[in-house]
């Protein structure tokens, strides 16, 4: 006994609907997945070629009432900005943040900044450079 094929003949109606969506799908995951790419690039882009200036933290020293902090700032010549640096106590409460300006023409600035606490703090941490 042969049992009947409920499948159509090949070629005798056309493409079938799946065929049709497979294609459709295909299509849009390319163009999304193309679209994303660009997208990552372009805030790729700004985000390291259009930081102008950066700044690491090379040491600090606590103190009762503020922090003392070395800094090293490499920016563009001429370009002015500033770095953002907190505090935190032991139990990890914020007891100082302030910003700390930098200009001028030079490319590198080694500087000691103090910053002010309303407490005594364990820690000072960089969170970030910035330019005008």
């Amino acid at each position: 006994m042969s049992t009947a094929s409920t499948r159509p003949p090949e070629g005798r109606y056309g493409r079938s609907s799946d065929a049709r969506a497979d294609r459709t799908l295909k299509v849009a995951g390319g163009v999304l997945g193309a679209l994303l790419l660009a997208l990552i690039g372009y805030f790729a882009y700004h985000y390291v070629g259009q930081n102008k200036i950066s700044g690491e933290l090379i040491t600090f020293q606590v103190a009762d009432d503020s922090v003392r902090v070395h800094l090293e700032v490499r920016k563009d010549a001429g370009t002015s900005g500033y770095c953002t640096v907190r505090s935190q106590a032991e139990n990890g409460a914020e007891v100082g943040r302030a910003d700390f300006r930098f200009s001028g023409t030079d490319t590198r600035i080694d500087k000691v900044v103090t910053l002010r606490t309303t407490s005594r703090g364990t820690t000072a941490e960089l969170l970030g450079c910035h330019a005008d």
